[in-house]
């Protein structure tokens, strides 16, 4: 038997588009702050280790996101993949996909955690740890031997997703990272194992995580989706479908940990490793404050999916339109709080002697780096539009623009060229986010108006 709310889910995803847009946008806001919390509480504790431990670790953050952009990416496969088969109708056909979901993170997260173990010293030298390389391996090696679990679950959460419910993901994220920071300073500081104890408590906690969603499925038994052996059929369709948006989401995922890795290794020839730490635990603060952004976002993927699923194309701008608007409230809000509050968020991360001198370069850069966050929110949204609609390339294409182009483009030319020093390196971020947010912008507009001509 289906349970009900199962059931409630799928009818909300199918229903008035801005009414789902807020349904399931509230779960996910709670669950993305959550996620972004595990990097933000392992840097809050490392930091009274010093700015070498707490840089060792920012060189580990691109790798870290990789983990989390293959996870995230096969989640936004799974979302619209299995959202667009609900619409339709299809219900075996979306049992058998689900099913598809974890078979494919499996076999992709053992892949990756066998190339990163072969090449992480390179890759961190690469980036610029330099005198931080211990520091950055020992945290590194752990996090990378514990990557199936941080992959499985964030692929998971697409299963949910996909029928739209973003409840449950919320509920095993809070525990994971209530223990996270219980266990935290229990193995950094009472176990004495530094930068390894932060990083074996976030793979107990992502452990975890997977234990309650698995649990959800195969025990309580009350999912709308059943990913069981006997709804398994293997589907080359379904397969591409997964991947066609999961892949290049992925990718668009590890780029950003890209242009994180390609802007540490510049920062550092600017200024020196304190300005990456710096750079590093701003983003961290930088990734909560746009988490209702990208939770808007995601949520958006479920709701074009199966709207697009059942060719109505109307909903989908409906939905597109109204996402803008609310994300833009939200954005210029978390922008100002920021701004005011900077120093006083600064100072959770400065508050040993041995990492009090970035006090002041830490302020300076919440107060600047927030100024993109409104052109984000127009920028996630029509990005997600994307993904929404299975054209997961264009989606990826977007986000090589906006990183690795216009904002690392911007950032070399005020930073180095025009000898900014490290404020036009963080002008660049903003430059880069507002030219490139705009161009995706005119694009979904462009895209949607399309469909609802050609279906008239």
């Amino acid at each position: 038997m289906i349970n009900n709310d199962s059931n409630n889910s799928v009818d909300v995803m199918l229903g008035e588009p801005k009414k789902a847009l807020i349904s399931m946008s509230i779960p996910l806001i709670v669950s993305l702050l959550i996620s972004s919390l595990y990097n933000l509480i392992d840097a809050m504790w490392v930091s009274a280790l010093g700015a070498d431990a707490l840089a060792g670790i920012g060189f580990v953050t691109p790798i870290f996101m990789v983990l989390m952009g293959i996870g995230n990416g096969l989640s936004a496969g799974s979302a619209s993949a299995l959202s667009k088969y609900i619409g339709q109708s299809n219900k075996k056909k979306a049992d058998n996909a689900s099913l598809h979901v974890i078979f494919i993170s499996i076999i992709i997260s053992i892949i990756t955690t066998i190339v990163l173990l072969i090449f992480l010293k390179k890759i961190l030298l690469i980036m610029g740890a330099g005198q931080t390389i211990d520091f950055a391996m020992d945290y590194g090696e752990l996090i990378v031997t514990g990557s199936i679990f941080i992959i499985l679950s964030n692929s998971i959460y697409g299963i949910f997703r996909g029928e739209g419910d973003s409840s449950r993901p919320m509920y095993a994220m809070i525990l994971s990272a209530v223990l996270n920071i219980i266990i935290d300073p229990i193995f950094i500081y009472t176990f004495g194992l530094g930068v390894k104890g932060a990083a074996i408590a976030t793979v107990i906690s992502a452990f975890v995580v997977n234990i309650f969603l698995l649990y959800w499925f195969y025990i309580k038994n009350d999912t709308y989706l059943k990913p069981y052996l006997k709804n398994f059929r293997y589907s080359k369709k379904i397969t591409i479908d997964i991947i066609k948006v999961g892949i290049p989401t992925s990718l668009q995922l590890i780029n950003n940990a890209f242009f994180a890795a390609v802007f540490s290794a510049l920062l550092t020839f600017i200024s020196g490793t304190d300005s990456v730490a710096v750079y590093s635990t701003g983003w961290r603060v930088v990734t909560i404050g746009t988490t209702p952004l990208l939770a808007i976002g995601t949520a958006l993927v479920s709701v074009i999916a199966a709207n697009y699923g059942a060719r109505n194309y109307r909903n989908i701008q409906i939905a597109h339109r109204y996402s803008m608007k609310i994300s833009i409230v939200i954005a210029v809000a978390v922008m100002l709080l920021t701004i005011v509050f900077a120093s006083q968020i600064a100072s959770l991360f400065s508050y040993s002697a041995n990492s009090a001198r970035l006090s002041g370069q830490l302020t300076d850069f919440l107060s600047w780096i927030v100024l993109y966050y409104p052109t984000m929110a127009v920028g996630v949204a029509s990005t997600y539009v994307f993904q929404g609609v299975g054209r997961g390339i264009t989606s990826m294409f977007q986000t090589i623009m906006r990183e690795t182009g216009f904002t690392i483009f911007f950032a070399v030319l005020l930073g180095v060229i025009l000898d900014f020093g490290v404020w036009g390196a963080w002008m660049g971020i903003v430059l880069g986010e507002a030219v490139s947010n705009n161009i995706t912008l005119l694009w979904a507009n462009l895209y949607i108006k399309k469909l609802i001509s050609n279906n008239v």
